[in-house]
């Protein structure tokens, strides 16, 4: 980044998006959080006493990893809620990021990924109660079509549209997502902050070496900055290779745990591999902040013969862990994958002539079921309503009957969208079915066909019900206000408003949107008394929490 800051550009490019710019292992973290670093680390004093030698110099005897393997130790002097804070300062840019993603279908299909890994991490005792309990576990989808996917600092973890669409099954989405969660239960992000800390030091003793030496040769004042550089960039690499091998072993341990089989980590691996070959195009940025060695593809294939007989016999060797975690059926199947690849495919894109040459492709003879997907949804994103409609019906009669509500969620979509969509009957039906599930994509599609089809009171309780379970859910607090302002709760609607901006941590935004509610007429004010003293005390929650955000900065 430093190095294509000094080439001289013939014109001012824009910034990248934030997704962009952030990478695994929260490198973009670092950057954002190295001033904290420089003064934090040296002052705290909290590391743990049994960190690696690798990581602060001492020489006591590593604790064991859940693999039965030595682990790295902690080695970080970031506490848990600075980690924590950090993460949810970058969160808040990535949800105003246009780059940003809530569809609700995609999150679902991810979610019966993750859920699982995460039960299994918490089981296994990767996940220890406190980070568990005080880190965000959240799941964040970015519309951008390269393949990458990270860890960022209290939890949070990115995962590319781009990712999704090369992958071949759900085992090898949960690769990723396991060695992503091991990047976080393992502290990685935090003890590079602190490893670049603790450099810090001998960069700035080089920088005044080479300030002194400046007087005499300039030469020699930049070869003595340039090799304080090299080392400390060697050592960080050197750090960031055992925290890969570390996220491998942990990973593919949780991820067998939870039911998904192995040879999704070898797959993905090779995969990449075969990636790493062709000439980087820039589409693989995954490689360059995940550096693939032989040495890692090889340990995972030499998992596998050892993790079936763990699965047989109890486990074995390394692959040791206690208690034993019971093996769960994920209950996903190749063809919702290739679905969910397909869908991934086509909304990572927004040139019409990719979306038209899907189209074509998804009506040949020989088109697979995902082929068959990302056609329909091409052409519903060519306008071409009516032959999307027709391509998704057509699909709807051909997947296996467990994949049905996948293709209704599309064909609502579709209908949705069409001038004059709202009066099709098959909305009204695949509305009230939508309804009747138990899934949030279930939920927020069927609201989307109630407000279509003039009925948004059929949606109304169940997506109250929902945000009172899940009060960080900002599309469905959205979809919910909605509702209630086509019929006629504008108070509650104005609220719903804010309480959206809350969920993304906008407080300023929720903040505006309460005192509009309290602006409101009389007549609508008083017409919900518990409503608005619910507003009341709302605000001035929100109000403490921009104040703490302002004693933070």
């Amino acid at each position: 980044m430093h190095a294509l800051a000094t080439m001289p550009m013939p014109t001012p490019k824009p910034a990248r998006p934030l997704w962009q710019r952030l990478t695994a292992t929260a490198l973009a973290a670092m950057l954002v959080a190295q001033p904290w670093a420089l003064a934090q680390a040296q002052t705290t004093g909290s590391a743990p006493a049994a960190s690696s030698a690798s990581a602060s110099g001492n020489t006591a005897s590593p604790p064991l990893a859940s693999g039965g393997l030595p682990g790295l130790g902690d080695g970080s002097d970031m506490s848990i809620a600075d980690e924590r804070r950090l993460g949810d300062s970058i969160a808040r840019q990535i949800y105003q990021d246009p780059d940003y993603l809530d569809d609700p279908v995609l999150v679902d299909y991810l979610q019966a990924i993750w859920q699982p890994l995460l039960a299994a991490g918490r089981a296994r005792g990767d996940v220890p109660p406190e980070l568990s309990e005080r880190l965000a576990w959240e799941l964040m989808i970015n519309r951008v079509k390269e393949v990458n996917a990270f860890a960022l600092p209290g939890g949070y973890m990115g995962v590319n549209l781009g990712l999704i669409a090369v992958t071949d099954s759900p085992e090898e989405v949960a690769s990723v997502l396991a060695h992503e969660m091991s990047h976080v239960s393992q502290r990685h992000i935090s003890r590079m902050i602190t490893r670049q800390a603790r450099d810090a030091p001998l960069l700035m003793g080089a920088m005044i070496l080479g300030a002194l030496a400046a007087r005499n040769s300039v030469d020699v004042a930049n070869a003595a900055i340039a090799g304080s550089q090299a080392l400390a960039v060697q050592n960080q690499l050197n750090f960031s290779r055992d925290m890969e091998r570390e996220a491998d072993r942990v990973g593919f341990g949780v991820m067998t745990a939870a039911g998904f089989e192995g040879r999704g980590f070898v797959s993905m691996f090779d995969k990449l591999q075969q990636a790493s070959r062709l000439n980087d195009d820039g589409a693989f940025p995954y490689l360059r902040s995940h550096p693939l060695t032989t040495e890692r593809i090889a340990d995972m294939h030499a998992r596998l013969p050892l993790a079936a007989a763990a699965t047989a016999n109890g486990p074995v060797g390394p692959l040791r862990t206690a208690p034993v975690t019971p093996r769960m059926d994920t209950g996903l199947s190749k063809t919702l994958h290739s679905l969910m690849a397909a869908r991934a495919r086509v909304l990572a894109d927004s040139a019409p002539d990719r979306w038209s040459a899907w189209l074509q492709a998804g009506q040949l003879a020989s088109a697979s079921l995902g082929d068959r997907y990302a056609a329909a949804l091409s052409a519903l994103r060519l306008n071409q309503y009516a032959l999307a409609q027709k391509l998704a019906q057509s699909l709807r009669e051909a997947v296996p009957a467990e994949e049905a509500q996948t293709v209704d969620a599309l064909l609502i979509e579709i209908l949705v969208a069409a001038p004059n969509g709202g009066q099709a009957p098959r909305l009204a039906a695949l509305r009230d079915k939508a309804l009747a599930g138990d899934s949030r994509a279930q939920l927020l599609m069927g609201a989307q066909a109630a407000l279509a089809t003039q009925a948004p009171q059929l949606a109304a309780g169940r997506l109250q019900s929902w945000v009172v379970g899940h009060p960080r859910d900002a599309l469905a607090w959205q979809t919910l206000s909605r509702v209630q302002a086509a019929t006629g709760q504008r108070l509650r609607s104005v609220r719903s408003e804010a309480e959206a901006r809350a969920a993304v941590m906008d407080y300023e935004g929720a903040a505006e949107r309460f005192k509009a509610a309290q602006a409101l007429p009389a007549a609508d004010r008083q017409a919900d008394a518990m409503e608005l003293a619910i507003v009341d005390v709302r605000r001035r929650e929100v109000e403490a929490q921009l104040k703490a955000l302002a004693r933070e900065k």
